[in-house]
C-alpha cells in the first residue's frame, strides 16, 4: 500500500488549532522582527505570542515592507544586505514553534517591484500596459521575482486582474487598463516571469505570485473604492474574467479576493466566483487569499466574527490577511463537522503550496535561494518606462526637440522636480540620488543650454528668450510619513499630497491643482513652443492641453527611470512608440467613456456631443509607419489576419528600425447580444527594419472575431488604423444560437 505524501500526513498530525493556524496571516511583518540591542535581530513579543498559539504560523506579511504606512525607512527599516539573515530568523523561529517543522511563507507586496528598502521598482501596470509588450514584462517580472526569492520570500502579492472601468478610481494605476485582452495577456506574463513557465512549480530563483483583485474591483460604483460592482453575469465573463482564465491557464499559485460585492455578494463570500468559477471551471488548485481585514468586513453582513470566517471558508477563502475572524474558525470547526472538512481543505492547499516552496519538513526551509543582486532589472525598467511613452499631439512635427538649437528652455508645473510624482503607489522610499527629476535630467541632458525651473507659471523674465517651455502637469501618488491611514493601510482623511493611489477616488478629473490655468497663462505669455508631459496615473480631462500646447507626451507613472526616459524621447534620443490603454474622455461629465462599451457615447449629450478626446489605443510617431493589405480570411474554425507594416525608405540622417505596436481591432454584428462598439481582438510589437516591409499573420479562434448567440450569417469588420477587412459569412462551431441574452458565454469565448 503506497504511504500518504507529505501533505496528507501532515494533515492526519496536526491539530485542529495547527490547521487554523496554518491559514492565518494575522502580523504585520515589520512589526514581528526587531533589532536586538546587541546587534542583529530577534522576534518581537507580538509575533512570539501569536507563535505560541497556533503553534506555527500560515504566512506572515510584509516583513520587509517599507512604506509610509509601516512606518519604515532608510533609518529604520531593513536593508536589503539584511534580508537573507532576517528570513532565515523567521523561518527558524516559525518552524521551532511547533512539532511538525513548518515553515511560514513569507509575502510581499510586489505590484509593480518589491514594496522594500533597494527593491526593484517597474513602472506602474498602467504605464506598462501603455508599452503593449508582454515579453519585455515578463522578462521584468522575472528578475523582480528573482530579487524576491533570494531574499526568502515566497509569494508576491501583484496587481494584474483590475480593469480600469471608472478614472474616478484612485487605483487606476493599478490596472492594464481597460481592454480584457490586453489585460489577460499582460497577466499572462507576469506569471510566467515570477513563477516560471512551468505550470504548478516555482522555477529556479521564481517566487508563487498572488493575483489581486479577484474580481471586478475596477468597476465599483462611482469609482469609490470597494464599493458594489452592479454588473451581470456576461459583463463579469466578458470583462473581468478573462485575465483570470489566462492566469490559471500560466499556472497562478494564488489569487487575492477583493473587497467589493458582485451584486449584492462579497467576492470573499462568493461560492459561485472562489469555487464555482474559479476553481471547478477554471480548474485552478492553488490558494485564495483574501485582502486585508476583507473578512472582518463580512461581520456587517453576517452580523458576527464567526460567521464571517465561516461564509469566507465555505466560499473558497483559504488563507486570511489580519483578519481577527478566521481565528475563530477552530471553535466552529469542533462545533460543525461541515466547517472542519472545510478547515482541512484550505489547509491541505496551503501545505500543498508550502510543499512546492520547500517550507515543510522534508525540505530544509530556504531562505536565500539565490544570491541577491541589486539593479539587475533596472534595464528593463528602463526599457519599460521608455515604451510607456505614448504621443499625443505633435503639431508641424515640434518633436524630437534638436538639442544642438537648444540655448534656453524653461520648464514648469508641479511635476518638474519630483522624484516621487513619477514612481506610483506601492512604493518604498528611494535611495538618496538614486533616480532624477525631470530638471536634472534636462539639465544633465543639454548641458551648454540654460535650462531655468520656474516655480508655479513662469514669468515673463523667465520666458524671455526661451526656445520651448515644458509643463510637467499631472499627478502624483505619493503618501508621506505624515499621512493618516486606514487600518488596511489606504489613505484615510484628505490626503497631504496625493491625488491618485489607494484611498485617493475623485469626483472630477481634471487636472489638479489649477493646471489647466496654468497652461493657458503659459500660451498667452510665450512666444515660443510649449510642450505638455502628463504624468499621471489615472486619465484625466486633457482637453484645455490640447488646445494649448504645440506637443503632449502622456507619461503615466514610468517609475525611477523616467525623468531620463521622458527627456530622452523629447530630444530624439529614441521614438515613443506607446499607444493609450484606456479611452481619454473629453469633458469630466461624461465618464466613464470606454472603447468596448456596447453603444457609441458620441451624439449622446448636448453640452458635450463628442465624448472622447483620445481613444484607446491612440499614438503618434515621429517617423511615419504605413499599414498595408490587411486580409481576413475564415477557416474552419479560425479566423487568419494579415497586414503588412511598412518602414518606408529613410533618409541617411534618418536610417532607423520602426519598432511598432500593431492592433487589430473588430465591430461585431449580428446575434441575440448586442454587439460592442470596439473590441481588440490581436496585438503583437514588431521591428521594421528601414526601407523594409514585414507581413504580421495572426490565426485566431473563431469565438474571438464572432458574437457569442450568433447565427452563421455573422460578419466582422476588422480594420488596423485606417485599413478595413471583412470576414465572409461562414458557420462555426461556435455559431449556436442561444435562448436568450442571459445564457452563460461558452467557454470558447475566453480571450
Amino acid at each position: 500500500m503506497r504511504s500518504a505524501g507529505p501533505v496528507e500526513r501532515l494533515l492526519s498530525e496536526l491539530t485542529l488549532r495547527e490547521k487554523v493556524g496554518q491559514l492565518n496571516q494575522r502580523l504585520f511583518g515589520w512589526q514581528a522582527v526587531e533589532r536586538a540591542p546587541r546587534g542583529g535581530f530577534r522576534i518581537t513579543d507580538l509575533a512570539r505570542a501569536e507563535l505560541d498559539r497556533w503553534g506555527g504560523l500560515g504566512a506572515l506579511y510584509g516583513v520587509f515592507r517599507a512604506d509610509a504606512w509601516s512606518g519604515r525607512s532608510w533609518a529604520d527599516g531593513i536593508r536589503p544586505e539584511e534580508r537573507a539573515e532576517i528570513a532565515a530568523l523567521v523561518q527558524d523561529e516559525v518552524s521551532r514553534a511547533g512539532d511538525h517543522r513548518i515553515g511560514v511563507l513569507l509575502s510581499e507586496e510586489a505590484p509593480h517591484g518589491h514594496q522594500a528598502l533597494g527593491g526593484t521598482l517597474l513602472p506602474t501596470n498602467l504605464a506598462v500596459a501603455a508599452g503593449w509588450d508582454p515579453e519585455l514584462l515578463a522578462e521584468a517580472a522575472a528578475a523582480v521575482a528573482a530579487e524576491l526569492a533570494a531574499s526568502g520570500v515566497h509569494l508576491a502579492l501583484v496587481s494584474a486582474l483590475d480593469l480600469l472601468r471608472d478614472p474616478r478610481w484612485g487605483r487606476a494605476e493599478e490596472c492594464f487598463g481597460e481592454d480584457p485582452l490586453l489585460a489577460a495577456e499582460l497577466t499572462r506574463a507576469l506569471v510566467i516571469g515570477m513563477q516560471g513557465s512551468d505550470r504548478g512549480a516555482v522555477g529556479r530563483g521564481g517566487v508563487a505570485i498572488v493575483l489581486k483583485h479577484l474580481a471586478a474591483q475596477g468597476e465599483a460604483v462611482g469609482g469609490r473604492n470597494g464599493q458594489s460592482a452592479v454588473i451581470g453575469p456576461r459583463d463579469l465573463r466578458e470583462l473581468h474574467l478573462p485575465a483570470v482564465r489566462a492566469a490559471v491557464e500560466a499556472g497562478a499559485m494564488g489569487f487575492m479576493a477583493a473587497y467589493n460585492d458582485i451584486d449584492g455578494v462579497p467576492c470573499c463570500a462568493n461560492r459561485d466566483l472562489l469555487t464555482g468559477f474559479l476553481r471547478a471551471e477554471c480548474d485552478f488548485d492553488g490558494i485564495v487569499m483574501a485582502d486585508g481585514l476583507a473578512v472582518d468586513r463580512l461581520i456587517a453582513m453576517t452580523g458576527d466574527a464567526t460567521t464571517a470566517a465561516v461564509a469566507a471558508i465555505e466560499a473558497g477563502v483559504d488563507l486570511s490577511l489580519w483578519d481577527d475572524s478566521f481565528g475563530l474558525l477552530e471553535q466552529a470547526a469542533r462545533e460543525d463537522p461541515r466547517v472542519a472538512e472545510l478547515v482541512d481543505n484550505a489547509c491541505r492547499r496551503v501545505l500543498t503550496l508550502k510543499q512546492r516552496v520547500g517550507l515543510l519538513a522534508d525540505r530544509p526551509p530556504e531562505t536565500g535561494r539565490e544570491k541577491l543582486t541589486l539593479g539587475a532589472a533596472d534595464g528593463l525598467s528602463r526599457r519599460l518606462a521608455r515604451q510607456s511613452l505614448v504621443l499625443l499631439h505633435n503639431a508641424d512635427n515640434l518633436l524630437p526637440l534638436d538639442r544642438r538649437t537648444l540655448t534656453k528652455v524653461v520648464l514648469a508645473g508641479p511635476n518638474a522636480r519630483d522624484v516621487t510624482a513619477l514612481l506610483g503607489d506601492y512604493v518604498p522610499p528611494l535611495p538618496a540620488s538614486s533616480a532624477a527629476g525631470l530638471d536634472l535630467a534636462l539639465r544633465q541632458a543639454i548641458p551648454d543650454a540654460e535650462v531655468v525651473c520656474a516655480s508655479g507659471a513662469p514669468t515673463a523674465a523667465e520666458l524671455s528668450g526661451a526656445d520651448v517651455v515644458i509643463l510637467a502637469l499631472g499627478g502624483t501618488s505619493h503618501r508621506t510619513y505624515a499621512e493618516g491611514f486606514a487600518a488596511n493601510g489606504a489613505i484615510t482623511g484628505t490626503a497631504a499630497v496625493a491625488t491618485a493611489g489607494e484611498g485617493v477616488d475623485l469626483a472630477d478629473i481634471t487636472l489638479p491643482g489649477g493646471q489647466d490655468d496654468l497652461v493657458a497663462a503659459v500660451r498667452a505669455q510665450a512666444g515660443c513652443p510649449v510642450v505638455a508631459v502628463v504624468i499621471a496615473g489615472r486619465p484625466h480631462v486633457l482637453t484645455g492641453v490640447l488646445a494649448h500646447t504645440d506637443a503632449m507626451l502622456w507619461a503615466g507613472y514610468p517609475g525611477p527611470h523616467g525623468g531620463h526616459a521622458i527627456v530622452d524621447a523629447l530630444l530624439g534620443g529614441y521614438e515613443p512608440v506607446g499607444r493609450l490603454p484606456f479611452t481619454a474622455p473629453r469633458h469630466p461629465g461624461a465618464i466613464p467613456v470606454r472603447h468596448n462599451d456596447r453603444h457609441p457615447a458620441h451624439g449622446v449629450y448636448q453640452d458635450a456631443p463628442d465624448p472622447v478626446l483620445f481613444p484607446f489605443g491612440s499614438g503618434l510617431r515621429y517617423r511615419p509607419i504605413r499599414f498595408d493589405r490587411l486580409t481576413a480570411t475564415a477557416h474552419a474554425d479560425t479566423v487568419e489576419v494579415s497586414v503588412e507594416v511598412v518602414n518606408p525608405d529613410a533618409t541617411e540622417a534618418e536610417v532607423h528600425e520602426a519598432e511598432v505596436v500593431v492592433p487589430v481591432f473588430g465591430r461585431r454584428t449580428g446575434g441575440i447580444a448586442l454587439p460592442r462598439l470596439r473590441e481588440l481582438l490581436a496585438f503583437r510589437r514588431v521591428t521594421v527594419p528601414p526601407g523594409a516591409r514585414t507581413t504580421v499573420i495572426w490565426n485566431l479562434p473563431a469565438a474571438r472575431c464572432f458574437a457569442e448567440g450568433a447565427t452563421d450569417r455573422a460578419v466582422t469588420d476588422l480594420y488596423v488604423e485606417d485599413l478595413h477587412a471583412t470576414i465572409r459569412p461562414f458557420s462555426h462551431p461556435q455559431a449556436a444560437i442561444h435562448s436568450g441574452a442571459a445564457e452563460p458565454i461558452p467557454d470558447s469565448e475566453e480571450l
